[in-house]
């Protein structure tokens, strides 16, 4: 019996090893085949060069610096490998001084682990003209890696800073979603740089290579190269820009110039701030100073920034009156001031203007013709026609989170405040204030829709991929619409060219031009005070912001040009020249015909 015990746990102990070197060497040999083969074959990721941006005239916008990032071997904190460690980078700190010693360990303990079997980047970026005379030294250690990396560079800085946008360091929620940005380390983060982000940035390659046991390389196998390099042209022309940026020195506010089929030639939101910082960091000083400042240079005021519209609003409201409940022979008897809901509402000209139709109302934007106009149209219709004219929705342009402002109504004061609308918010609304909110862009927009029927789609997009951006409209008007615009049209010409037009005595353009001012209030004014302050004489924070819109040349027009100045005062004061200024430049620059 014991015999016959030995025999069988000799034999169950032979069959059970048959059975694990079976499955050993048959069944699990292509497991380990995989495993073999990750010991001998690695891949490595080739990071895409960012594409360039350039101006319409090919200007280079935003470049890449060329430089390196430098790499140690990993596995160089063990005990039997930490001199080493110290060596390295007591040579590098010695050929490079600039580089500090202690950072680089850092960097260099982040991404050390067992398991890390690649280099460890210490250093992200070096000048290329920095490392050139030290390249061969470095070149030859085993243990440091000279790795080519580019690096972005805005050679105009602040220069449409709001509309370019910057690069900067990615951060763990950015490369969850994109795991290139891990190979890559920088990310658009606001403007174009942002909205075209996937296409600038590119796709990665990669390299197929033999490594021995040691991880060092034996021989490359197979190279696929980065797709990269893609250039991205903008309708911007930065000669134009640069000069719109001097005359708004000092201001703060938005500006556009724009072709009235959306090619937007020149854009700028103010204060700005140099681009090359973001890039390059920052102190916490300088970032606490813009970011606290009370004028928002962080802020892209063009499609971020929210303003009552004021007097600009005139126009397209205007188009609505005469083509809806009222004709364009209707007219108001204009005695400067209106009783309604128990307030009083006045209008800017103490006298009053009298016998007042849609053109003098345009031309010399008599309140009170727009207050009475509201009362026959009522809210409904109103918010109903400009929101199909295109307020409080996104004007379509190429850049990121753009804001849509509000046409109030009694639905959105119900859902938002839990509150009935009154009378007096109509009239409010018929003068660009109160609750409404635009942006500077969508002004701009506008104006190109009165100026050709249609409403267009801005965009800073002019090439990409060597394929022409293609513009869009939304054709909005009805026939009775159509038949009523030219009304609306005479009325702001007559705004910049009749004697008693609101712009005509702040203008010196060369360029026969239309228009419409705006002051639009940031403080309401109290009832009992008979007599207003003059804007100059308020608080600077107290002062109305200052709009004029304009296009041009008025019997072809091809241009809108749209200023918005904050706390400016009167639009035709603060932004007359400004306008006057930028159409000789256009003419200048041949965009505009003699």
């Amino acid at each position: 019996m014991k015999t016959k015990l030995i025999i069988f746990f000799f034999i169950s102990t032979w069959l059970a090893l048959t059975v694990r070197v079976f499955f050993l060497s048959i069944n699990s040999h292509s497991h380990y085949t995989k495993l073999s083969t990750q010991n001998t074959i690695r891949y490595e990721r080739i990071a895409p060069v960012r594409g360039e941006i350039v101006d319409i005239k090919n200007r280079p916008i935003a470049i890449n610096k060329l430089g390196f990032r430098l790499q140690l071997a990993p596995h160089l904190t063990r005990k039997k490998n930490i001199q080493i460690l110290h060596t390295e980078l007591e040579i590098l700190n010695k050929l490079l001084p600039s580089l500090n010693t202690q950072t680089m360990l850092k960097n260099y303990k982040k991404k050390e682990s067992f398991y890390n079997h690649n280099f460890i980047d210490i250093v992200h970026f070096i000048p290329y003209d920095e490392i050139l005379p030290v390249y061969s030294i470095l070149n030859l250690r085993e243990n440091i890696k000279i790795i080519p990396a580019p690096k972005r560079y805005y050679p105009y800085k602040n220069i449409a800073a709001h509309m370019v946008g910057y690069v900067s360091r990615a951060n763990k929620k950015e490369i969850g979603k994109d795991k290139l940005l891990g190979l890559i380390g920088y990310v658009g983060k606001t403007g174009i740089e942002k909205y075209y982000n996937n296409y600038l940035q590119g796709k990665s390659g990669i390299r197929k290579i033999q490594v021995n046991a040691r991880n060092q390389e034996v021989a490359e196998l197979s190279y696929v190269k980065a797709d990269e390099d893609k250039k991205l042209k903008l309708t911007i022309d930065m000669e134009l820009q640069t000069y719109m940026s001097k005359l708004f020195e000092g201001k703060v506010g938005a500006m556009v110039v724009m072709d009235v089929n959306g090619s937007i030639l020149a854009a700028g939101s103010f204060p700005n701030y140099n681009l090359n910082i973001f890039v390059s960091g920052m102190s916490y000083k300088m970032y606490d100073d813009l970011s606290s400042s009370l004028d928002h240079p962080f802020t892209n005021k063009l499609t971020h920034g929210l303003y009552p519209p004021g007097s600009t609003i005139k126009p397209m409201l205007g188009l609505l009156y005469i083509s809806t409940d009222l004709s364009s022979r209707w007219g108001v008897d204009c005695r400067s001031s209106l009783p309604l809901g128990g307030r009083t509402f006045r209008c800017w000209k103490r006298k009053g203007h009298r016998k007042t139709d849609i053109v003098k109302a345009i031309r010399e934007s008599c309140d009170d013709f727009f207050y009475k106009g509201s009362l026959v149209l009522g809210n409904r219709k109103m918010s109903a026609g400009l929101k199909r004219y295109g307020f409080s929705a996104k004007t379509g342009i190429d850049l990121p989170n753009e804001f849509i402002g509000v046409v109030p109504s009694r639905e959105w004061k119900l859902k938002k405040y839990k509150k009935i609308w009154s009378i007096g918010e109509t009239a409010n609304m018929s003068i660009g204030q109160g609750d409404f909110l635009v942006t500077p862009l969508q002004i701009a927009q506008q104006t190109a829709f009165i100026a050709t029927g249609r409403v267009p789609t801005p965009h800073l997009a002019r090439e990409i991929n060597g394929e022409k951006y293609k513009d869009t409209y939304k054709h909005v008007l009805n026939e009775k619409e159509k038949n009523q615009l030219p009304i609306i049209q005479k009325a702001m010409y007559q705004v910049c060219n009749n004697l008693k037009g609101t712009a005509r005595s702040y203008l010196h353009s060369k360029v026969t031009i239309a228009g419409k001012t705006g002051t639009a209030q940031v403080i309401a004014i109290k009832q009992d005070i008979k007599k207003r302050k003059l804007e100059h004489e308020m608080a600077y924070y107290n002062r109305s912001h200052a709009w004029f819109t304009s296009y041009g040349p008025y019997k072809n027009p091809q241009y809108v040009v749209m200023v918005m100045v904050e706390h400016g005062g009167h639009g035709g004061h603060a932004a007359g020249a400004i306008v006057s200024d930028i159409y000789n430049k256009l003419l200048e620059l041949d965009y505009i015909k003699k």
